[in-house]
């Protein structure tokens, strides 16, 4: 396959499907539209107006907003214009948006209204090499902040010809995205992502999963995080589709109905809540349909287990489809959708067997931004997937485990390095070419890879054991009423926990319980509610060995979240956060 570059790869899709709908984006209650031969013009003309601004070749433009079409067009233009962009998470304090800034020679920022803007401003002193700040929405006075509408008059300022040469003069090994990594330890690196690597990425992801021009797509993850990029920016880019942006996270299952997706790619944060959802709608139904429910389910999980080695579907299995799984499919806004995905982090079993006994079989893809998002791919179909497991690599390319069960990856999809880290970069690729993960994994006999935990992460308790903290989080998270789940015990003399109760079923299960209490703080400190829930964790612990069941656990009192600082954007765990925030309650449980 030919090395190409992103301007090479738009210019061919706009060639063939013009006309065809590119973006779809909700204003005043209403979704607008943007054909492709609309969105080439945008960005063509953004990036002469941000040349007309000063933006220099190799100097970065960093976006910070959520996701809209202006992400999408500022990031475009950025790499046109032989600039590179950089996101930074909305969520980001002005020092975050600082450090990146000043790492990434950043000439422009995009920011997406007032309350973004007032990060950089607050910072801008420490910026020297910051020339301006595009407004995608609303004014400021300062001079040197420009409006979203200003941009088209400026790029008047600046030849065709003059945009012609900068794009005709990058390489396909030049970097084109830096991506950088959310910093769950230390300052976040910089993550050069080249146009080969982006372009033969998105080409491979487009045949492995038999995505076409008229497939839809919502965005809604963090446009920071590679993943996101990959599936709603580099894939329609590559073959033509539509991509929606969600209005919001909260928004998402109301939009989700209106879109109506035909492939949809969730964290496993997002699966567990729209799960939790569901199992709250299904406790309020009637004995019959409950009976009803459950029959089918048992139906749909013995179909999922039984396409996955291609053996018949079970006896009335049509059946259950029709009276429970196409009903639910269309509540969800999933009744288009052929390919459900889970990636960014380990998904519980508990979790892929709910989806899956409603006729979703989630498939799981494991990747990182150092190879571009995908490394492997996994799909719904006999043989190519398998339940808890994240599939084979990605055609093209070589997944293997290291003699310390480190995974480690090769071929195009692996980055160029860290931007201004050439020592990270050597512990990273290997003098062979091969990626250093940082995961622990295994593979079977059909190539299948399975996360089991980060090296760093390993717990080795006081006795010796090496313990993998997400595998046993998985198995207490099949506990109902638990939300999230965090395993504490490196160095300790024995295995713990903290817990996040799910509020919705707080009160059902305390009743269970024969407890009075009715949110997560009054069951934290409810004898009856705790022993209940120990009675649970008594049950799990004998089913692990006997080193890593947990002896004791501690209730917090709410969920650990974004804002809170103990989750990523795309909602990993920051265990040192976690582990320094709540030292007292973890404390407690070996004093």
């Amino acid at each position: 396959m030919m090395k190409t570059t992103i301007m090479d790869v738009m210019g061919g899709t706009v060639a063939q499907f013009g006309s065809n709908l590119a973006l779809k984006t909700k204003r005043g209650g209403r979704w607008e539209s943007m054909t492709w031969r609309e969105y080439y013009h945008q960005v063509k003309t953004t990036a002469r107006a941000f040349m007309a601004l000063g933006l220099e070749p190799g100097k970065a433009v960093n976006i910070l907003g959520n996701n809209c079409p202006q992400w999408f067009i500022s990031d475009l233009a950025a790499i046109f214009a032989g600039a590179i962009p950089g996101g930074i998470y909305a969520t980001s304090s002005p020092e975050q948006c600082q450090y990146i800034a000043a790492h990434s020679e950043a000439n422009i920022v995009v920011v997406e209204n007032a309350d973004q803007l007032a990060k950089f401003k607050a910072v801008w002193s420490q910026l020297p090499e910051l020339k301006a700040v595009v407004m995608m929405n609303g004014t400021d006075d300062d001079e040197r902040v420009y409006a979203w509408e200003d941009l088209a008059p400026m790029a008047g300022d600046i030849p065709e010809t003059e945009l012609d040469a900068r794009m005709e003069a990058q390489d396909p090994d030049d970097c084109c995205t830096l991506i950088y990594t959310s910093g769950t330890t230390g300052n976040p690196k910089g993550v050069m992502i080249t146009h080969d690597n982006a372009t033969w990425t998105a080409r491979q992801a487009v045949s492995s999963t038999g995505a076409r021009p008229k497939d839809e797509l919502i965005s809604y993850l963090p446009l920071s995080h590679i993943a996101e990029q990959v599936v709603s920016l580099f894939v329609p880019l590559t073959v033509g589709c539509t991509t929606w942006f969600a209005e919001s996270l909260d928004q998402l299952g109301d939009n989700l109905r209106e879109v109506r997706p035909t492939m949809f790619v969730g964290v496993p944060r997002v699966w567990e809540k729209i799960q939790a959802k569901m199992v709250a709608a299904g406790a309020q139904n009637s004995g019959l349909k409950k009976k009803i429910a459950a029959w089918a389910r048992r139906k749909g999980l013995a179909n999922g287990y039984a396409r996955q080695e291609d053996e018949p579907a079970p006896a009335f299995f049509n059946l259950a489809h029709k009276l429970v799984f196409s009903k639910v499919h269309e509540r969800l806004g999933l009744d288009r959708c052929r390919l459900f995905i889970s990636t960014a982090a380990p998904i519980s079993l508990d979790t892929l067997e709910f989806f899956m006994s409603l006729d979703i079989p989630i498939t799981e893809v494991y990747g990182m931004s150092e190879c571009t998002g995908p490394g492997t791919v996994s799909l719904p179909e006999p043989f190519q997937y398998r339940t808890g497991w994240a599939g084979p690599a990605l055609p093209g390319t070589e997944i293997a485990v290291s003699e310390h069960g480190e995974v480690l990856m090769r071929g195009r999809h692996v980055f160029k390095g860290y931007f201004k880290n050439d020592e990270a970069t050597r512990e990273t690729i290997d003098a062979d070419g091969w990626l250093h993960s940082g995961d622990v994994g295994q593979i079977d006999d059909k190539g299948f890879l399975k996360i089991t935990d980060r090296m760093k992460e390993l717990i080795i308790t006081a006795g010796g054991e090496n313990v993998p903290p997400q595998v046993l989080e998985g198995k207490y998270k099949a506990i109902p009423v638990l939300n999230q789940v965090v395993i504490v015990g490196d160095r300790r003399k024995h295995m713990a926990a903290l817990f996040t109760l799910d509020p919705v079923k707080v009160e059902a299960t305390a009743a269970q319980a024969g407890s009075k209490a009715a949110t997560s703080v009054e069951a934290a400190a409810c004898p009856q509610f705790k022993a209940y829930l120990q009675a649970q964790v008594d049950q799990i612990n004998t089913t692990l060995p006997r080193a890593w069941g947990i002896k004791k656990f501690v209730i917090l009192p709410e969920e650990l979240s974004i804002e809170g600082g103990e989750l990523t954007p795309t909602m990993k765990l920051k265990r040192r956060v976690v582990n320094t925030k709540y030292a007292e309650e973890i404390e407690s449980m070996y004093t």
